[in-house]
């Protein structure tokens, strides 16, 4: 007789049933049961069937499992009485490290039942089995069983029992397993539908150019009519995003197909059981709106993951519906996204109609984004909160509160370190709430219990504050790492390299260890502390927060820094940057150090550059400047504008390998760790990659976490735990 424990994503899975069938299979009796940090089986058998059972555990898991470890113990049998068979028991709760399954959109065969006039779960909102459906947003804690789910609320029926108790059903232990009679409820808020007429309705407000919020997974989207040019303005003025990309869910994988350049490898990862929104390169004809992505060469996608996304495209009430919907986050700008009827009533000034439904979203958890490259730029739904594994030996816990803006947390437990799913930017004091309310809930769920918290430098950060008050209620010490270090600890530690490296880390805007604003830096790293070996040339960036949004004062601001203020008042008037007042002002602010710092942002460099090329004067949302410099210098090159926006990213990449050469003279270090949001535009990254290969250098990049700061808590937390 021997005893089994199983560490892993091995939970919410169908994993305990698997075993059981498993079992069955090779003679073997026994039990099977959760431990909160792992699986735990007793079986009894023979040598070989019992060595066969443990070589099937690994080779024949569940597809949405991940085995960490396997370990076997041999135990008498005294104390153990299992008749003839093998049965799954109660689970029990012990301490260790948790593995929490995310979300897991629907699986092929419950779309098929979906589907199905003959199958009792026909156009069920809320079908699932062992191998999809919702995880971490229903969890409200270890074990995972119904009971600590917000599935409790609906009990059973009958034949809904008998497969949940049944080993040959595929819903065996299926803890969110319901149906048509007893499952959650679909109804319109504040309306008088329900169920599938909710949906019709839904259905006829977008095919009419309304606007539907609808509620997911981990939360509410904005839908529409992807070609509905109307509709797609209308949505725009309502939630003032003026240009920013909305994402597009497509009902299958050909109408990507018709508007994206998609190869099978991208495919896979549209097509996985995460279902992430893939940013992949338009065609140069497309069908869906014009301004559903303008001057923006990629269009994010995702395909449906829930059944009530399916429903939306295929629900058969007569209706003909768009194969290609606006799905994007339900929030207000600045807010985060909205989880129950009362924060859904919030989005009533944009949604004419608002489709809810009564299973409870415990864990935000908005949509993954991933570059076609497979590259992370946010890591939320579907990735979250399964850990990244640290090679080193750790010991201790902690809490690192991530950044200011793209906010991820990080609670660590030994060599495991657990990323939150996104939560925001904190700008908005509403989504700081939502951060302390989230470290609760899962520090609660992971079973964690911070003995360090660690946060950013930067003084005024909202999530600074939060970690300062965090530390002093707890009673445990507070650290705090410089931003640019704490990227590429982050990379460092997504590679498991430990070793000295040169780091690259380029970004907007850190708080930097004298005071100054920093963000083209590279430095000398290890986990024991960094030196500044070289940045971007400082400059006075003036004109506050203003200056991250407006790239003509970028422009203005290096030109002064370079070549003085008159000369640069007159390259500003020629190339038109700004009026005559505007430019004035801004030198003003400079030459008086007024509402000014002295900066190294490679941010601000790209915006700058965008602005003297005129394809980019003032940014609607973060990023914008940079963007339209990437889609031009990868645009045609007969254009001169193109050209020279080409030439400033190799001549950019170029910089670096150079100055990374001068780093190796005097360091003998040869391993580059490149970090930070410039690094998500990947024409520099495969410029920059490329010339370092050719150079001989080891380069780290960042892929399963973002460059951005939606890595940095991963950074911050490395550092607590090794110092």
């Amino acid at each position: 007789m021997i005893n089994i424990k199983i560490y892993g994503v091995v939970q919410g899975v169908g994993f305990r049933p698997f075993v059981a069938r498993l079992a069955d299979k090779f003679s073997i009796v026994g039990t099977v049961a959760n431990k909160g940090s792992h699986v735990e089986i007793i079986a009894h058998g023979s040598n070989a069937a019992l060595d066969n059972f443990i070589a099937a555990l690994r080779a024949e898991a569940p597809p949405r499992s991940t085995i960490i470890k396997i370990d076997a113990a041999a135990i008498d049998g005294a104390d153990h009485f299992f008749a003839d068979k093998f049965s799954i028991v109660d689970s029990t709760h012990e301490i260790g490290s948790m593995f929490v399954s995310p979300d897991i959109a629907i699986c092929d065969q419950c779309r098929a039942e979906l589907f199905d006039r003959s199958d009792r779960r026909y156009l069920h909102p809320f079908i699932n089995c062992t191998d999809c459906g919702p995880r971490l947003t229903i969890l409200k804690r270890m074990p995972y069983d119904r009971e600590r789910t917000s599935m409790s609320a609906f009990p059973m029926c009958d034949e809904c029992s008998r497969e949940y108790h049944d080993p040959t059903s595929r819903r065996y232990d299926a803890q969110p397993v319901c149906c048509n009679d007893c499952g959650p409820t679909v109804y319109v808020l504040d309306g008088d539908e329900r169920g599938l007429d909710a949906i019709s309705t839904a259905r006829r407000t977008i095919i009419d150019g309304g606007i539907v919020a609808v509620k997911g997974i981990g939360g509410f989207h904005l839908a529409c009519d992807a070609y509905n040019r109307a509709a797609v303005e209308r949505l725009r003025r309502k939630k003032f995003r003026p240009f920013k990309p909305f994402a597009v869910m497509f009902r299958d994988v050909d109408g990507v197909r018709r508007e994206c350049v998609i190869d099978d490898r991208s495919s896979a990862l549209l097509e996985g059981h995460q279902k992430p929104i893939v940013l992949f390169e338009k065609k140069s004809v497309g069908t869906i709106a014009d301004n559903v992505a303008p001057f923006n060469r990629r269009l994010g996608v995702m395909l449906p993951y829930t059944p009530l996304h399916l429903l939306l495209f295929d629900l058969p009430d007569g209706l003909s519906m768009p194969d290609a919907l606006i799905m994007t986050s339900g929030n207000l700008s600045g807010a985060p996204i909205a989880i129950d009827d009362d924060d859904a009533r919030r989005l009533s000034s944009i949604a004419d109609v608002i489709l809810s439904h009564d299973r409870d979203i415990l864990i935000r958890a908005d949509d993954s984004v991933v570059d076609s490259n497979g590259s992370m730029i946010r890591r939320s739904r579907g990735y979250a909160p399964l850990p990244i594994a640290i090679e080193l030996p750790l010991n201790g816990s902690v809490l690192a509160i991530g950044g200011e803006l793209k906010n991820c947390f990080c609670l660590s437990k030994g060599n495991l370190f657990y990323l939150s799913p996104y939560v925001g930017d904190l700008t908005d004091l509403n989504t700081v709430e939502v951060l302390r309310s989230s470290i609760e809930r899962l520090s609660d769920l992971l079973e964690i219990t911070p003995t360090k918290i660690v946060c950013d430098l930067h003084p005024r950060y909202h999530s600074t504050a939060l970690a300062e008050e965090l530390s002093k209620r707890w009673g445990v010490p507070l650290i705090k790492v410089q931003h640019h270090y704490a990227h590429v600890l982050s990379c460092m530690a997504e590679n498991n390299y430990f070793d000295r490296v040169i780091g690259v880390a380029f970004d907007g805007t850190g708080y930097g260890s004298d005071g100054t604003i920093w963000g083209g830096e590279f430095l000398i790293a290890g986990l024991d502390g960094f030196e500044r070996f070289a940045t971007i040339d400082p400059f006075i960036q003036a004109g506050g927060d203003r200056s991250s949004i407006d790239a003509w004062r970028s422009a203005i601001s290096m030109s002064a820094s370079t070549v003085g203020s008159e000369r640069a008042k007159k390259i500003a008037a020629d190339l038109n940057l700004a009026d005559e007042f505007m430019i004035n002002g801004q030198l003003f602010l400079i030459d008086n150090r007024i509402n000014s710092v002295e900066s190294t942002s490679a941010g601000r460099l790209f915006d700058a550059v965008s602005s003297v090329l005129g394809l980019c004067s003032t940014s609607t949302f973060e990023g914008e400047a940079a963007m339209r410099l990437q889609f031009a210098a990868e645009s045609d090159q007969s254009d001169p504008i193109n050209r020279l926006a080409l030439a400033f990213h190799v001549g950019l990449a170029d910089h670096i390998v150079r100055t990374c050469d001068r780093a190796r003279a005097a360091t003998a270090i040869s391993t580059v760790a490149l970090s930070g949001g410039v690094f998500q535009n990947s024409l520099l990254l495969s410029l920059t990659v490329e010339r370092l290969s050719r150079s001989k250098f080891k380069v780290l990049t960042h892929r399963a976490v973002p460059a951005n700061d939606g890595g940095l808590a991963l950074g911050q937390a490395l550092f607590s735990c090794s110092s």
